[in-house]
């Protein structure tokens, strides 16, 4: 499986011939190296529907007829707009044809903000376990620290976790370090960080916090091979 880091929240996850964008915010994001023009998801996960994370799901989703996985909520919001969609809710867990995905839960905010000026409940925001080829990923979303990320960890041991580090709404680096603690992954990456002034932080300085040569920092557009 190929893992690679795009900006934000995104990450991009090849396996089993298909390709899988987790929160693909691509418009708007300074940091990606993505080019929506280029980018050609078989599947787009969702772990929550702020516009950061949602991002371009609808015209990708469209142009490619992406399977679309998102909370219950947000898949029957994506359904209406003619999307191909399959909804899940927090513990629960499908085998798809290129892999598992597993809902877990996070501690965040979810409403859809319309251009009209209406929020619109979007159903409980959520961490994404993937496992496919004998390995795991743990992408958290957007949240702040909770102790049964040790749960997480010991139930489904993870080979490469994302994380939220820009702390004001998420996690803050050091809540980040002890969420890495808990989860016991091999390898631990911050996410969610720099793109807006108040989530400005020191990715490096995060990797440092962490035991066991734990972290690491990737590079827009760097490649896993896990």
């Amino acid at each position: 499986m190929k893992v690679s880091y795009h900006g934000h929240s995104v990450v991009k996850m090849e396996t089993n011939g298909t390709t899988i964008l987790i929160d693909p915010f691509i418009t708007g994001n300074h940091l990606t190296d993505l080019k929506l023009e280029d980018v050609k998801p078989d599947v787009i996960i969702l772990t929550h529907a702020h516009g950061d994370h949602l991002g371009d799901t609808v015209e990708l989703a469209k142009k490619h007829d992406s399977l679309v996985i998102a909370n219950f909520e947000v898949a029957t919001y994506l359904s209406w707009k003619d999307l191909r969609t399959h909804g899940m809710s927090i513990g629960g867990a499908y085998e798809f044809e290129f892999g598992k995905v597993k809902m877990t839960q996070a501690f965040h905010g979810t409403g859809i903000i319309t251009e009209n000026n209406e929020i619109i409940y979007g159903g409980m925001p959520a961490g994404i376990l993937f496992m496919a080829e004998g390995k795991t990923v743990y992408h958290a979303g957007d949240t702040g620290l909770f102790s049964d990320m040790k749960l997480i960890g010991k139930r489904h041991p993870i080979d490469l976790a994302f994380l939220p580090i820009g702390d004001n709404f998420t996690m803050g680096p050091e809540d980040a370090a002890l969420a890495a603690e808990f989860l016991g992954a091999k390898q631990v990456v911050p996410i969610h960080f720099n793109t807006f002034p108040p989530i400005k932080q020191d990715p490096h300085a995060f990797v440092r916090l962490l035991k066991n040569n734990q972290g690491r920092v990737l590079e827009i557009g760097e490649v896993i091979d896990l």
